[in-house]
């Protein structure tokens, strides 16, 4: 199961993208998820195509951990498309079979909607391939260091979202283990219908759920041990800086969001 699970775990190379500073990176995903909900048009489409396929390629992270990636939402993109064919009106009916009929709309608001989800994961995918937790929660905490003034618990709220990222592949890899040894006692997990492997999922929930609390209260009584009391005071280790390449990537993400509004209203 860990295998299929790329969300937290950090790809290690030293590609452009993995000495990008965090807060580039972010604004970056958050431009990319505005442009993907402002595809409008086959321009459009293909430009965010291409950006995609560009940023893959200069990550050089293999191609297999994007399709990794895409493995646990698999069910939702078939079931966004299902949905969008059948659920969509339109003028030109493709198939008409009783009571249901397909249209060439409902088709390519299908198409469109997947291909929006794909995409939506691959960026986040992309984000963590490339950037340690450390780096994203640093990062984060930084560029909303502002909202302090206003007594935002920023870092507290940061420290949270390292602790999930770092626990992801470890709470997936304690699921796997707990699910192999209930099936050499001899536990049925593959056959039936939903209910009864819904069912027959309390024999992994259960043990998981004590791990897991098991798991925080090691980490929490580490952290008391280590006198943590917060961010106030706190110095970094490693203190972000921005360079000269962080500045052109700004520049080429306003540029990109700027040609997607324009696609969006003039073509």
């Amino acid at each position: 199961m860990r295998r299929n699970i790329t969300i937290g775990q950090y790809y290690p190379e030293n590609s452009i993208l993995h000495r990008l500073d965090p807060r580039v990176k972010l604004l970056g995903l958050i431009v990319f998820l505005v442009c993907v909900f402002l595809m409008d048009s086959y321009w459009s489409y293909g430009a965010v195509t291409a950006a995609v396929v560009i940023l893959v390629i200069i990550s050089r992270v293999p191609l297999r951990y994007f399709v990794r990636s895409l493995k646990p939402v698999f069910f939702i993109i078939i079931l966004t498309f299902i949905l969008n064919i059948f659920f969509t009106s339109g003028e030109e009916i493709l198939v008409k079979w009783g009571i249901i009929s397909i249209y060439k709309e409902g088709v390519i608001m299908a198409l469109k909607m997947s291909i929006r989800l794909i995409y939506l994961v691959l960026s986040s995918a992309l984000l963590t391939l490339t950037t340690t937790p450390n780096d994203i929660t640093d990062g984060m905490e930084k560029a909303l260091r502002p909202l302090n003034k206003i007594h935002v618990p920023i870092h507290e709220m940061t420290m949270m979202m390292t602790i999930a990222l770092r626990f992801i592949p470890i709470i997936s890899e304690e699921t796997d283990k707990i699910r192999k040894a209930q099936i050499s006692r001899g536990a049925d997990l593959e056959t039936g219908n939903i209910i009864k492997r819904a069912k027959n999922m309390v024999p992994i929930l259960v043990p998981l759920l004590v791990s897991s609390f098991r798991r925080a209260g090691d980490l929490a009584l580490a952290m008391d041990a280590r006198c943590y009391h917060g961010g106030e005071g706190r110095t970094k280790y490693k203190e972000l800086r921005y360079g000269k390449k962080d500045g052109i990537a700004y520049l080429m993400i306003l540029a990109f969001l700027a040609g997607i509004i324009l696609m969006r209203n003039f073509l």
